[in-house]
């Protein structure tokens, strides 16, 4: 699971890299740059670094189980989602997708709860490598 997030980050802005280098070739050959595309490729750009954290985080705060498997989901899915959302709604002028910035927000935040509640409940001392050597550090 948390090669998962690890690999959706840097998936994720190796396309965010790519749609700011597009946005440049646009710039420098006297085009506009539309505040969608501005907006899809920051939000990708931010998501990913924090898809990498949070892979990070998840073996980091012994999140197991269903919970981990949620936190994986649900991440990903808002990464995604939230700028497809803006590049497809506003970018493609299919507007009725715009509605669902609101699914892909509520992913994250329901995965970011979980991982609070986690870090909020876990013993530090239960996290340490000693104690914790049965624990996958990469699944």
């Amino acid at each position: 699971m948390t090669r998962i997030l690890k690999t959706s980050g840097f998936i994720g802005l190796a396309v965010m890299m790519s749609v700011g280098l597009y946005q440049n070739y646009l710039h420098v050959a006297g085009g506009t740059v539309e505040p969608w595309m501005v907006g899809g490729h920051a939000h990708l750009g931010v998501l990913s670094i924090l898809a990498i954290v949070v892979g990070f985080a998840v073996p980091a705060l012994s999140v197991v189980g269903r919970l981990r498997q949620s936190v994986t989901a649900l991440f990903v899915a808002g990464q995604w989602g939230l700028p497809l959302t803006v590049w497809i709604g506003q970018g493609a002028e299919i507007m009725v997708v715009l509605p669902t910035a609101f699914l892909w927000g509520a992913c994250l935040i329901v995965a970011m709860l979980i991982l609070a509640w986690q870090a909020a409940t876990t013993d530090a001392a239960a996290n340490s490598p000693a104690t914790s050597a049965g624990t996958p550090v990469d699944d």
